[in-house]
């Protein structure tokens, strides 16, 4: 899947020296009676706009040193940068020859705010001019990113909710959107879909022969939203975010469900693209938040949201979750510990904090849904289903931070009953077929007699309780960017089952369940690394591999040719890319790349039952050419 989310920005570690120019004869007033000094400001901008637009920095009010004098209170004050080489990092300088402009919002000097990069990160050091050489008296300060705005979005390049007359806000509301399409050949795939939002690059098990396809979403999910904030107190601030994600090929939402259900009874050569995602459907179905921030205290906010580990993933691939070549972006396992529809998390709660170079999170989902029902007999009827309750709440964690040119983040997530959804159901013209029929959640059993969940409109899941602990890395040693990561993945059979028809995202119900899948745990881990070229700042090129491997869980371990091999034998699967990524302008830019992947053992068995059921190729190779458009 690729939910992944997309986004552009990771944290580039800039450092800037700025001093009070003639212009700050307000700040020069204030200090001349005060203790000269030398306060440092770290700053943190998760920004999703484009590497070439402008990102406002906003600094809260009444910035002190320690002995409790103002610092920032002069409208119009200019601050120079003294010793960075901009374009050395990659990024384009601000305007005005490296000169930034430092205006306060408001006749009281609060608030006040700077057009500097878009990038994120900023370690910023703001010195002042008084009748004594400074000392070095240092003041610290927590500058916490407001959720919605500045933030990574997957595979979005947009503007942050700001004042900037180049981006579509108005009274604090802003207006962004992606569109991406390309065209693209593959060596073996499968008719495009109207729901499909993936590429078709990675390998897949249903796909056949060559072809030529549009490839929708190849870099940045299309789709459109919405975000706003409002101040209603010193420092603190009400956020929103509500985005939604559209198949550029089509125009209509991306749904991940209906892409399997559109294939419920047709033979397998009558297939097209498919994929398990958490966009099903839903309006919104990227994210619908809001929340309070502070810029003391840090930012809670309620709603549909990315899981942590989907914020991590766009920060360190090197493919920053493009679907056409990043594995970890287009299947999801990864961003959402396990199986791809847990990579946004519904009725969550997030809360973020950041402490100078360090920075926290915490998430908590409540349980929603219903959880069905099952029968102990194999003769299904409404008065011998028993009812399960649903209990799929999750947490994680996340702690990371930045040391000059290098970053790093650690993320642990914990979710209950994460379903990952299967192949299409039977129907009247592939009853020959060797695909699942509807089943007993708890045993198994094949519903003989009448559904009580009919399998139109339905899907077909496997349910399991997921850990997973990731560690990542990147390290910027211009023009290049380094990245590298890893996640750990255990899962086992549900401590609380589901039921037939109980609810999948989008509100689909799920007419066959499977909660005993697993003989003894099933471990997976996941690991990348990459490398991105820069040159003159307007191209990039970028290289990167991805690896998932299994464990054999089986018992007992019969995997081999010979024995014939089950989804539940060890495995892999790899995937490698390249691409180039050229920007005419900060708004629009073209790309061109292919990857290559291919599976191996447990991994390359498309139908999980036994006798299992295998790809009908192994392996697929696939460039993909193609433009984007942001706003």
């Amino acid at each position: 899947m690729s939910d992944s989310y997309s986004g552009d920005q990771v944290p580039a570690g800039v450092r800037a020296d700025a001093f009070s120019d003639k212009g700050a004869s307000n700040i020069a007033k204030q200090l001349q009676l005060a203790r000269p000094f030398v306060v440092a400001v770290c700053l943190t901008c998760l920004t999703s706009f484009s590497a070439f637009g402008q990102v406002w920095l906003k600094l809260p009010e009444n910035v002190t040193d320690p002995a409790g004098g103002r610092l920032l209170a002069a409208t119009g004050s200019r601050f120079r940068d003294a010793p960075l080489n901009w374009r050395s990092l990659g990024l384009v300088p601000p305007p005005n020859n490296g000169i930034a402009t430092l205006a306060r919002e408001g006749m009281d000097g609060n608030g006040v705010s700077s057009p500097l990069l878009s990038s994120s990160n900023f370690s910023i050091r703001f010195a002042a001019f008084s009748l004594a050489p400074p000392n070095k008296a240092w003041a610290s300060l927590n500058v916490t990113r407001v959720a919605g705005f500045n933030q990574t979005r997957a595979n979005e390049r947009v503007p942050a909710a700001t004042h900037n007359s180049d981006t579509l806000t108005w009274h604090g509301i802003t207006l962004y959107g992606t569109y991406d399409i390309g065209i693209g050949w593959v060596s073996h795939g499968l008719p495009q879909s109207p729901y499909n939002y993936g590429s078709s690059s990675l390998v897949n098990r249903n796909a056949a022969g060559s072809r030529f396809l549009v490839e929708p979403n190849n870099l940045s999910q299309t789709g459109v939203g919405v975000e706003g904030t409002e101040k209603f107190a010193p420092g603190w601030a009400v956020v929103f975010n509500a985005s939604t994600g559209i198949n550029p090929h089509s125009g209509q939402l991306a749904n991940a469900s209906a892409s399997f259900i559109k294939d419920n009874g047709l033979p397998r050569a009558d297939y097209s693209e498919a994929l398990d995602g958490v966009r099903a459907g839903q309006p919104l179905n990227d994210e619908y938040f809001g929340g309070i921030s502070s810029t003391m205290f840090g930012t809670l906010t309620f709603g549909r949201q990315r899981a942590l580990g989907t914020d991590t993933m766009l920060l360190y691939d090197p493919v920053s979750g493009g679907y056409a070549f990043s594995y970890i972006g287009d299947s999801g396992t990864m961003a959402g510990g396990g199986d791809t529809e847990d990579t946004r998390w519904d009725d969550a709660m997030k809360y973020r904090l950041t402490y100078g170079p360090v920075h926290f999170g915490a998430m908590y989902k409540f349980a929603n849904g219903t959880g069905g029902c099952y029968s102990a007999s194999a003769n299904w009827t409404a008065t011998t289903c028993t009812k399960e309750n649903p209990h799929n709440n999750a947490y994680g964690f996340n702690l990371g931070g930045e040391v000059l040119k290098f970053s790093s983040d650690f993320v642990y997530q914990h979710y209950n009953q994460a379903i990952g959804v299967l192949n299409p159901l039977l129907g009247p013209t592939s009853l020959t077929q060797p695909y699942q029929s509807t089943t007993d959640s708890i045993n198994t059993n094949t519903i003989n007699g009448p559904n009580l969940i009919g399998t139109d409109n339905t899907v077909y899941g496997i349910v399991t309780d997921n850990n997973a602990i990731m560690a990542t890395a990147k390290y910027v040693w211009d023009p290049l960017k380094f990245y590298a990561g890893y996640e750990y993945i255990w899962q086992n059979n549900p401590k609380n089952p589901l039921g037939v028809g109980a609810t999948d995202q989008g509100g689909y119900l799920m007419s066959g369940v499977e909660d005993n899948t697993l003989v003894k745990e099933k471990l997976v881990q996941i690991w990348w690394e990459g490398i991105k070229y820069t040159y003159r700042t307007k191209t990039d090129v970028t290289l990167s591999w991805y690896e998932e491997r299994q464990n054999d869980f089986r018992s007992p371990p019969t995997c081999s040719v010979a024995a014939g091999f089950r989804s539940s034998c060890a495995g892999t699967l790899d995937e490698g890319s390249l691409y180039t990524d050229h920007h005419f302008t900060k708004r629009f830019d073209g790309y061109a790349g292919l990857a290559y992947s291919f599976v191996t053992g447990g991994l390359a068995i498309a139908i999980p039952h036994g006798p299992g059921v295998p790809y009908i190729h192994n392996s697929n190779f696939a460039p993909t050419i193609g433009g984007r458009f942001t706003f």
